[in-house]
Parts: structure tokens; sequence; C-alpha cells
């Protein structure tokens, strides 16, 4: 496959024998779980609850299934930074001006409006626990700001362990409601046979968790992670295989677990929840009702551990992919991973600039209502990236940018080749719900 920017460099494996492999360890372990404390936010606990409140258990395999759909695409990005020493946007920059241009436009609109919701998801729970003190849109604010400080003055290696202890406490908290809501687990098994419910539009919303849970930009972001850890090199290969596993065991975990509460407090007391984050307000005022107030309090602890790991995770993340994406339009074009493991990208004014704009000019967006027109673009661009992602990684990781021991085999073929037929689908899906009438 041509290398469309006009570089006729073979991108593939140098002359020469490659980096030892180093052993895998679950000492090394951490990007992991860094990109499962981000990609599980408030919006995957609601979704996973309603679909266990509306079905029981009988779509606990798709949840499972869309843990295995994540590991194939995180898996493809970590494998493309260590095999290649590229990231995942010099990559892309490599296929055509087109993928820049989508990256830039949904860089800067998709970060001002998600801005808005990390700190409003972030805000809800710390209002739940503290009524008395101030509004939920002050709340937002100081959530914004505090994440802006944290990634301002930190680099990776204090952001990981933040990350940890953060995706600790969801852990305890999510396993603890399970076991506090006793689970059937002859129902639970039997769910995990591939069963649709026989009920209107069952199909998409089956594909709809399956794509959902875990599913955002942070998947792309996987890869800078990696290199941030200091894994520059396909010595590192197994490491981050095994990292990958257990981020998406930790967030399979997470899904049971709410699934769990979805099927046996809301599915079998005929309770509706409310949709979006209220939703998770709501079930902290039942489980408090049902259980007493130490369940209730623990589980707005854990909402909240939920919410603000995805915001510090995308003010990091999504601010180490753009400070990449400004330097491959300035023309650096070498030592990709070195620089990220340097940390070097963290110091840049470029990363620097979109944690401002990531935090400040959302702020608007908690006092008044959002943006009609803006807030459709934003759900197009969104529900654009992920078959993005899977598409643009099943042509990078079978062309000679790869090295040949790297390339895809059939099993990564098809897991990315599904994943982009999935996302794909739940994205004309998305696009064609647009109020479009109501747009022009």
């Amino acid at each position: 496959m041509a290398d469309t920017t006009g570089n006729t460099q073979d991108l593939g494996a140098k002359d020469g024998p490659g980096p030892q492999p180093r052993r895998s360890s679950w000492r090394y372990i951490g990007p992991g779980i860094v990109v499962a404390a981000t990609g599980v936010g408030a919006g995957d606990l609601v979704a996973t609850l309603i679909a266990g409140s509306n079905f029981g258990y009988t779509l606990l395999w798709a949840a499972v299934v869309g843990c295995l759909v994540k590991i194939s695409l995180a898996e493809a990005c970590g494998r493309w930074h260590l095999s290649t020493g590229r990231t995942l946007f010099d990559g892309w920059a490599s296929l055509g001006s087109w993928t820049t241009w989508f990256f830039a436009v949904y860089a800067v609109i998709w970060g001002f409006v998600y801005g808005a919701a990390a700190m409003s998801s972030s805000a809800l729970p710390l209002q739940a626990l503290f009524p008395s003190v101030m509004d939920l849109e002050y709340w937002g604010i100081a959530c914004g700001l505090v994440g802006l400080v944290f990634v301002w003055f930190n680099k990776y290696a204090v952001f990981e362990k933040v990350m940890t202890v953060l995706v600790g406490v969801m852990f305890a908290v999510t396993v603890y409601l399970a076991f506090r809501v006793t689970p059937n687990l002859g129902d639970a098994f039997a769910g995990l046979l591939p069963v649709v419910p026989d009920e209107k539009d069952s199909i998409l919303n089956t594909l709809g968790l399956i794509g959902g849970v875990g599913g955002t930009i942070t998947l792309a972001a996987y890869g800078y992670w990696v290199n941030a850890k200091g894994w520059t090199n396909s010595g590192w290969m197994k490491v981050m295989r095994l990292d990958n596993r257990v981020a998406y065991l930790t967030t399979g975990v997470f899904v049971v677990a709410m699934l769990f509460v979805g099927a046996e407090l809301l599915h079998s007391a005929n309770i509706a929840l409310s949709g979006g984050d209220q939703g998770l307000v709501q079930l902290g005022d039942i489980l408090d009702d049902r259980y007493g107030t130490t369940t209730g309090t623990l589980f707005l602890v854990g909402f909240f551990a939920a919410s603000f790991t995805s915001l510090i995770g995308v003010w990091h993340g999504v601010s180490l992919m753009f400070a990449d994406f400004l330097a491959r339009q300035r023309g650096e074009r070498q030592a990709r991973a070195d620089e990220l493991a340097s940390g070097r990208r963290e110091r840049s004014w470029t990363f620097r600039a979109y944690l401002l704009w990531l935090t400040f000019p959302p702020m608007i967006l908690l006092f008044q209502d959002e943006p009609f027109r803006l807030i459709i673009i934003y759900g197009v661009l969104g529900a654009a990236f992920m078959p993005f992602l899977a598409l643009t990684l099943l042509w990078l990781l079978n062309s000679s940018r790869t090295p040949r021991e790297w390339r895809n085999g059939h099993l990564s073929n098809g897991m990315l080749a599904a994943a982009g037929l999935l996302f794909l689908v739940l994205a004309v899906k998305q696009i064609w719900d647009q109020p479009w009438s109501e747009f022009f």
C-alpha cells in the first residue's frame, strides 16, 4: 500500500536484530489502568444500568463482547506505536491530508463540548454529597480547574499513580454494589448466551451496548500513554499486551457489576432511571433508601471517581494527541516515541494550550443552554471517530508502514473489521437520529 504523503522511505523493519523483548510482568502495568479509568465514565455506567433495568441479564454477553472489541482496538494502537516508533497521528497523516482536517475539526469542536460535559458529570456527585455548599455550575468549574492544575504540573508517572488510586475506588465500590444486590448467578450465566431481546430496536440497542462501553478517543490515546510510560519499541510488546488485557478485564468488571445492579435492583423492582448522568444521582437515592446512607454515599464516591478519572484522563491523553498533531504540522517527523517518553510533550505550549481549551471556553456552556447546532456537529463527529479509528488502524497495520513481523494476522484483521463495521452502523444510526430539520 503506497504512502500517500510522497515519502518513499521504507517504513518497515530496520536491518539487524530488534530490541530484546521485555519479560511480561504485573509490575509494569500502568497505561492500561489509565485507559480503563478514562474510557469508563458516567455515561457508560448509565448505559449499562439501563440495559440491566430493561433486559435483566439478557445482554450480559454483549457487554463482554464490547470489552473484547476494545481490547483489539487498544492493542492495535499500542502495537503501531511500539513497532514503528511513530505516533498514531503520524500514521494517520501518512494516509492523506483528509485525516488532518478530520482530526483538527474534531479536536476543536469535540474538546469544547466534552469539556463542559466532563465538568458537569464530575460536579453532579459532589453536589449530591454536599448539597448546601455551592451550585452545580461552580462545582463543575472547580473540577475543571483542579483537573487543569493537576495535569499542568504533573508528568505521566504521577498522573498514572493518581488514576490507579481512583480506579481502585471505582473497583471497590462497583464490586461491593454487585455483591450487595445479591445477583442471581444462574440468570447471570444464562446471560452469557448471545440472545437478542424480542423488542423494538433491540438489535441496535444491543450493538449500542457493545460499542458504547469505554469506546472513546481515549482508545487512540492508549499508544501515547504507552510511550509516555517509557515503552518505546517492540521489546515492550508482550508487556503492552498484558497491560491492555488487564485494562479491559477491569473494564469488564465495572460493566458486569453495574449490569448486576441494574438487573437486580431496577429490573426486578420495575424502576426506570432517568437518562444521562442524572440517572446516577437517582440511583444513589434508591441505594440510600434500600440499603442505607452508607451505601448511597459510597456509590456517589464511586460515581465521582468514574467521572473525574474521565476528566483528567482526557485532559492529559487528548492534549498529548493534540500536541503531537501540531508538532506534525510544524514538520517534526522523528523521535516521536522518545519525545513522549522524555516528558517534553507534557511541558510543551501546545499541550498546555489544549488543556486551556478543554477547561475555560467550555465553562460558558455550564451557565447557558448548549448551542443546538454545535451539539449536532459534536454528535456527528463523535459518531464518526470510532469507525475512523478502527478502519485506519486496519489500513495502517496491513501496509508497509508497519514492520512485517508486527502486521495484522487473521484474528486482528477480523476483530478490527468487525469493530469498524459495528461502529459504522452505530455512526449511521446516530447521524440519522440527529434533528436535521431543526438544524437548517
